[in-house]
């Protein structure tokens, strides 16, 4: 069994979501902030069997694309009054993806 962790940009986690609940797969969604642009992203977390991680890894890489966007950097300190406000390209998206072995599992009911 292992325990799939994936952090996605909450701009894919809809789409990621149901194509996940409609493969029969369970899942924990946690609302999470990080990163270099300090957005919003959801993490999902699954515990699977070991047969199924590829399935799963398969779903993540078809709803979880890095995409380019346009971003206004903020400069703060002294020099946030002569800097020109310029945007800058960056790339998002895409996912980060723990998978971990899970030494015991149990759902309580």
């Amino acid at each position: 069994m292992k325990l799939v962790a994936a952090i996605v940009q909450e701009y894919d986690a809809n789409k990621l979501v149901r194509a996940v609940v409609q493969a029969g797969f369970r899942a924990t969604i946690i609302g999470s902030t990080g990163g270099f642009l300090r957005t919003g992203n959801t993490t999902l977390i699954s515990a699977i069997e070991d047969a199924d991680v590829g399935a799963l890894l398969a779903l993540i890489a078809a709803n979880c694309r890095e995409r380019t966007e346009m971003l206004r950097p903020e400069i703060v300190g002294d020099y946030a009054d002569w800097y020109p406000p310029q945007e800058v390209e960056v790339i998002v998206g895409g996912a980060t993806v723990f998978v971990v072995p899970v030494a015991h599992f149990e759902r309580i009911f």
